[in-house]
């Protein structure tokens, strides 16, 4: 089939000149293919080389051979020239790593910083790594990162590679961001709610600072595949530049006909393509989630027993893998392995994994949608974007030719949605509000590319005010307890639940519960062991629901001496509870520059769960009916009817609980609580006496135990 991907800038470049000024910058790379597999990996790069000089010389040689290098000089004038610009370069072109190390060169950043925003930590800390290799520098020194619970930076460091979350952070310390001269937004388009934030906190920033005669701010927002019509607007017209060309192309190949079960449409094209591509070919296979990973990781297993080809290497990627194990990817294989990475999104945008010749991309996504009304989060399975599926090709092509199978047809590619949705207008608002208000910022005034729904910024400032974060809804302040809620990077119902803590003698297990739910489903069921793991997880169960039974089972992890092997046998999930374990280190350190002090409540559950309460008050859900098809119902706070998730322990308690407080409402084809315990009807009229009276008031909620 005709490669697609070649053609891409072009046909982008003609449907961005149309009605706007994009500035154009030719590129002819006649030696591209010489970037084999040299632009790898930082530690692999040095296992190929006897000598620090001599990698060193072979990385300054790769950089010279990506398309941005070559129009270097051109970028850099129109960089001293505009305030503002736009920057579109086609996946592989290195705009990411190349940019930054171009304006340090030439001292554009004065005695300030440059910062490089994105989206994801992995992009962050595998970018900074590499930039750092290219400089000849070790990382935390002139080049470093900062990603939630990890800050790799120093007063030395010029390059700083972040997330947009931890960039809004440091906006509630400075909302002026005075330590940089230079902000590049990074992997624009993929419009998280931070990422739209932080549009605008850098946009008034540069405006204030303009105003007051401060160092100026220059921004450089860049991305692959974005629509350039709406930033151009938001950032006044300012000027885009388009550089053409790629490193190496991409043939992107289609389907004939659909596919209804995509698992076992990219399991097929896998192995056929094991069959007969070379073993130093690597694939990529998109997915949508970890346990759908773990699911096609174990078929893989299965089948590579049976069938023709070079050994296997299996790799997972997705956000909650802790970091250590998301960094195997870009581990070398030995001679004759093929490296089969199975990613979910995470893996789209800013990252190269060496040796990646094919693309499989299944077509979809998993997005959350919030419903302002019932408090539900709802979880669906759909079809990526355009632009998105144009990022996935391109993880193809950034060391070597490479090819991209779709598992969808050209038509029905051509139906669907040109970009992503930005998440600020389907996903929970409360954390972000929380951290514009520390900010200074008015957030029902608040400039953004999409504003939100109205009704999502008035629910999510309600709920903020019932936390006891903000003193009002109209014009609102942080409160004493607000200020100590921003020092946590968590949502603010579980910063109250560890704030609460202390009042109910129990910090020493709000700090474990917290740091599990912060992390992935730490329960393994395999489908062909599934009875014997639910045997096993009987000895976790606590009869209170699952937050004691995930208690429990943090509590015999850390008491393991071996405790992968302990894992193993216990069908849980290793890296996990590994990631679970860290975070909550993180969230001790917090609580200790508080001064909180931490207590244990023992055996009295009940101040535990009257902690949890305090946090997650309008997770509460009532008995509506007796046990009937599909098990008992509920309803919660906002009246939303929902029955308990088949892999809760409660799920088959008989009598049904007359309340629980869960974590989540969930939508996939039905409604269901996730990770529910029991409560006392008349806990919540204790613990959130406002919230009691307004469910009361609206009928959803009993008046008294």
């Amino acid at each position: 089939m005709d490669s697609k991907y070649a053609v891409l800038g072009k046909e982008n470049n003609k449907r961005n000149s149309n009605g706007i000024k994009v500035k154009r910058i030719k590129l002819c790379v006649e030696n591209s293919s010489k970037l084999n597999g040299n632009h790898v990996a930082t530690q692999q790069v040095a296992d190929q080389h006897d000598t620090k000089e001599t990698f060193i010389e072979d990385l300054r040689e790769t950089r010279k051979l990506l398309p941005v290098y070559a129009v270097r000089n051109r970028l850099l004038e129109e960089i001293k020239k505009n305030n503002t610009m736009i920057l579109i370069g086609e996946t592989g072109s290195g705009k990411t790593t190349q940019v930054p190390q171009l304006i340090h060169e030439q001292r554009l950043e004065g005695s300030a910083s440059i910062a490089v925003t994105q989206p994801r930590r992995v992009a962050a800390i595998t970018l900074a790594m590499r930039v750092a290799a290219e400089m000849n520098t070790e990382i935390g020194s002139v080049v470093g990162y900062c990603v939630r619970f990890e800050d790799a930076t120093s007063v030395r460091t010029k390059v700083k590679y972040l997330t947009d979350g931890m960039m809004l952070r440091e906006a509630v310390a400075d909302p002026l961001l005075k330590r940089y001269s230079f902000i590049i937004l990074d992997e624009a388009h993929e419009r998280t709610v931070n990422t739209d934030v932080l549009f605008g906190i850098v946009k008034l920033a540069q405006k204030e600072r303009n105003e007051k005669k401060l160092l100026p701010l220059k921004v450089i927002i860049m991305s692959a595949t974005m629509d350039v019509d709406s930033f151009k607007k938001y950032y006044d017209e300012c000027p885009v530049i388009y550089l053409e060309g790629r490193a190496h192309p991409v043939t992107i190949y289609h389907t004939k006909m659909k596919h209804e079960d995509y698992q076992y449409a990219a399991l097929c094209t896998i192995f056929q393509l094991h069959a007969t591509s070379p073993a130093n070919h690597d694939f990529l296979v998109f997915l949508t989630g970890q346990e759908e990973i773990e699911t096609v990781m174990s078929n893989i297993k299965q089948i590579a027993k049976e069938s023709p080809g070079p050994l296997i290497r299996v790799c997972p990627l997705y956000a909650g893998l802790p970091a250590a194990k998301q960094l195997q990817v870009w581990k070398k294989t030995p001679p004759g392995m093929r490296k089969i990475v199975l990613a979910t999104n995470i893996a789209e945008a800013s990252v190269t994994i060496p040796q990646i010749k094919c693309v499989i991309d299944t077509g979809f996504v998993k997005e959350r949608t919030w419903c302002t009304s019932t408090g539900a989060e709802r979880l669906r399975v759909g079809p990526c974007s355009q632009a998105a599926a144009w990022q996935r090709a391109g993880r193809a092509g950034r060391t070597a030719r490479g090819a991209a199978y779709r598992l969808y047809t050209e038509m029905d590619f051509g139906a669907r949605k040109p970009h992503n949705t930005p998440e600020i207008v389907r996903c929970p608002l409360a954390s972000t509000i929380l951290l514009l208000i520390a900010s200074g910022f008015d957030p029902l005034t608040f400039p953004l590319i999409d504003p939100p729904p109205e009704e999502s910024v008035k629910a999510s400032l309600l709920l903020l005010k019932e936390l006891g974060a903000i003193d009002n809804e109209t014009n609102p302040k942080l409160t004493v307890l607000g200020k100590k809620m921003t020092a946590f990077p968590i949502d603010p119902k579980y910063s109250k639940i560890l704030l609460s803590a202390p009042e109910y003698d129990c910090l020493d297990e709000a700090l474990s519960l917290v740091a599990v739910l912060s992390s992935e489903n730490v329960f393994h069921m395999p489908i062909h062991k599934r009875e014997e793991a639910l045997k096993v997880k009987q000895k976790f169960v606590s009869t209170l629901g699952d937050h004691i039974t995930l208690l429990n089972v943090f509590k015999a992890f850390c008491k393991a001496p071996l405790k992968k092997q302990w894992c193993k046998e216990n069908y849980l999930n290793h890296k996990n509870l590994i990631y679970a374990y860290d975070v909550r280190q993180q969230l001790l350190a917090i609580c200790q520059r508080l001064n909180m002090t931490v207590t244990s409540c023992g055996m009295a559950l009940d101040q535990l769960l009257k902690c949890l309460l305090s946090g997650l008050f309008t997770n509460c859900a009532w008995l509506r009916s007796g046990v009937g098809v599909g098990g008992a119902k509920y309803a919660t706070g906002s009246g939303a009817a929902a029955g308990l998730h088949p892999a809760g322990v409660l799920h088959t308690v008989r009598p049904a609980p007359p309340a629980l407080l869960y974590t989540e409402l969930l939508h996939t084809r039905r409604a269901y609580l996730v990770t529910v315990s029991v409560i006392q009807p008349q806990w919540l009229h204790q613990v959130a006496p406002d919230y009691a009276r307004r469910c009361r008031a609206s009928r959803t909620c009993p008046t008294d135990g």
